[in-house]
């Protein structure tokens, strides 16, 4: 059922309401952003719906590949009904919901330099319901480890009362920062796409990294499921990269003007 507040009459999903939020915030700085670029339109404002359409089916149906022995796994109607709640399935969904969009209308503008800080923005408000309602991480002895309700869903910590670390705080703090430098950026990197590639590529390094804090369980060589798909991700992000400098794409924000790519 997960943590809910009673307001009233009504029993208020803790999780939701920030998920709720955050696509909120994150509609609100890709219309601002859009229109600062003169590209708010009927092309952009499909975008974002095949982005929300992709996200939710993303975040719902990615549990469907959660364990590699398919018994295990829930069935369709399952995932539609609970859902994994993965945020890394909810980007992936949302990635391929606006290419699904942009190519059902024809349209071959790159939108991801306007979804990138609404992407950041989004995510820290969203991070707020997990870092609320779910297991905070791992054990540590760091001063800063927080203590959960015992509660609180799949969290044996919990139940002993073990500090933990807060995982789901640092990455809010990630997401805030990558918010302030992406607005920073946006006047630097100026070639269509990058400032998006740019954020994936920090946010698979981060996340990868963050895993070893969190509570997820490991599946192989200490590695979690996240960090499997994250280790794929950024070789092909390493790879696009590669690309964007070898063609001058960065020179700007380098500091490189004038050095021929």
């Amino acid at each position: 059922m997960g943590v809910r507040w009673h307001v009233g009459w009504f029993d208020v999903p803790v999780h939701g309401v920030f998920v709720g939020l955050g696509v909120l915030a994150a509609s609100v700085v890709f219309v601002l952003e859009a229109r600062r670029r003169g590209a708010l339109g009927e092309e952009s404002l499909v975008a974002v719906t095949g982005a929300l359409v992709g996200g939710a089916l993303g975040m719902r149906f990615s549990g469907l590949v959660e364990h590699l022995d398919p018994r295990l796994n829930p069935t369709l109607a399952e995932a539609w009904a609970f859902g994994s709640r993965s945020i890394l399935g909810g980007l992936l969904g949302a990635y391929v919901g606006v290419l699904v969009a942009k190519r059902i209308i024809g349209y071959r503008g790159k939108t991801g330099d306007l979804f990138a800080p609404a992407v950041a923005l989004g995510m820290a408000v969203g991070r707020i319901g997990c870092l609320l309602t779910e297991a905070p991480g791992r054990p540590t002895s760091l001063p800063w480890g927080i203590h959960a309700p015992a509660t609180t869903p799949e969290c044996p910590g919990c139940l002993t009362g073990q500090a933990m670390h807060p995982s789901f705080a640092y990455e809010i703090a990630f997401q805030l920062a990558a918010f302030g430098v992406l607005l920073w950026l946006r006047s630097r990197v100026t070639h269509p796409g990058e400032l998006f590639v740019l954020y994936v590529s920090a946010y698979a390094v981060f996340r990868f990294f963050v895993e070893f804090t969190r509570a997820n369980e490991e599946v192989w060589l200490d590695l979690t499921r996240p960090q499997w798909f994250l280790l794929l991700s950024l070789i092909v992000v390493g790879v696009r990269l590669r690309s964007g400098w070898r063609h001058g794409h960065y020179d700007r924000l380098l500091g490189r003007q004038g050095v021929p790519s």
